[in-house]
């Protein structure tokens, strides 16, 4: 019985692999050969000198900068820093509320008529969260008549309601933002 070449490559991967003919079909991702240096480990300093990166480690040789936490952030050397430089102004109140504001004329073009709560407002996107304070300003026209529920009234807006024949009433759970 004869054997043919590739009969007689075959079995000798143990003569090593480089005289194994390898598949190159190319039908799954997974089977497509990487090129030399795709995947690469992680540089590990430190690890001796035959790593590259030993003994040092990048660092060069002694001094402020080869020392572990050579410098604060922020720190310009000694000289006046920036954020001590320059001026500071005012403060943050405690006591700020931060209102999702809404103006009339958005209402008039959504075409809301009726009662207008906080949960129609989200519901229509108006707002982005009916628990979170609520302030109606006046821009715009509003021609037909609500009756509209909300944390605060901007004069106008409350004067452009009542003038359209609706009333204005503020809401008594009014959640602050901190909440």
């Amino acid at each position: 019985m004869t054997e043919t070449k590739s009969q007689r490559i075959a079995p000798s991967k143990a003569f090593g692999s480089s005289r194994v003919k390898k598949s190159t079909s190319l039908g799954n991702k997974n089977t497509v050969p990487l090129p030399k240096g795709a995947k690469t480990s992680k540089k590990r300093v430190g690890q001796g000198p035959g790593s590259g990166i030993g003994k040092t480690s990048a660092r060069g040789q002694k001094g402020q900068k080869a020392r572990t936490s050579s410098m604060r952030r922020g720190f310009e050397g000694g000289q006046m820093p920036l954020h001590r430089r320059l001026p500071k102004r005012g403060f943050t109140s405690k006591n700020h509320k931060l209102y999702q504001s809404v103006n009339i004329g958005l209402l008039g073009k959504l075409g809301i008529n009726g009662t207008i709560t906080p949960e129609i407002l989200k519901q229509k996107n108006v707002i982005q969260d009916e628990n979170l304070l609520i302030k109606i300003l006046g821009d715009g026209e509003i021609t037909v008549s609500i009756q509209i529920t909300a944390d605060a009234f901007s004069e106008t807006a409350k004067t452009k309601i009542e003038k359209a024949g609706g009333t204005v009433t503020i809401r008594t759970q009014a959640k602050t933002n901190k909440d």
